[in-house]
């Protein structure tokens, strides 16, 4: 990519890494800081981690700018990817929730009540299922009806590790959507 190509953002980025421009820091950071913002809280950050996390992320690109390489990466792959990292580096952190014990019924023997609603949820799933496209279908039950870790999917099927992972994240985010009522109040 030549000079002339470059976006915007890229070059306020060099004139960091080269020059250690503050005015073009600020640029980058009144460009940056609303969308990744928005892309955090898209991705689950609340109560103000969102905020701290673009400000960790901003830091970064002032501290690393000399690690940026225009060749490999526009200014925003190179950022974006800064603050998804760090955003999993917070989920990772996050203490796992403790199971909750559950009490078994003393009767084993679902009731007529239980046994209506579980045909009822199952076939709200089956619909859920058939609004999906059939490349995620096959992503989904190869990962959780089969068992089978991303990298063997791919394996399988000859995809990039990357195609695999989309389509099980986004037919899964379809079904969280359809299946909203199902979840427990």
């Amino acid at each position: 990519m030549t000079p002339a190509e470059r976006s915007e953002q890229t070059q306020w980025l060099l004139a960091v890494r080269d020059q250690r421009d503050r005015e073009a820091f600020g640029r980058l950071f009144d460009f940056f800081a609303p969308r990744l913002k928005a892309m955090l809280i898209r991705g689950g950050l609340r109560d103000g981690s969102a905020e701290d996390v673009v400000q960790d992320v901003m830091i970064s690109v002032w501290n690393k700018a000399s690690q940026f390489d225009p060749h490999r990466a526009e200014a925003s792959a190179w950022i974006y990817r800064i603050a998804r990292n760090r955003q999993i580096d917070l989920y990772r952190r996050k203490p796992l929730p403790e199971p909750e014990l559950l009490q078994e019924p003393e009767s084993s023997e679902p009731d007529a009540p239980q046994i209506l609603a579980m045909e009822q949820e199952a076939a709200q799933l089956r619909e859920a299922l058939q609004k999906l496209r059939p490349e995620q279908i096959e992503a989904l039950r190869h990962a959780y009806m089969d068992e089978l870790p991303h990298s063997e999917i791919s394996r399988i099927t000859g995809l990039p590790l990357g195609t695999i992972k989309s389509r099980i994240r986004l037919g899964l985010d379809r079904l969280r959507r359809d299946l909203t009522d199902l979840r427990p109040q």
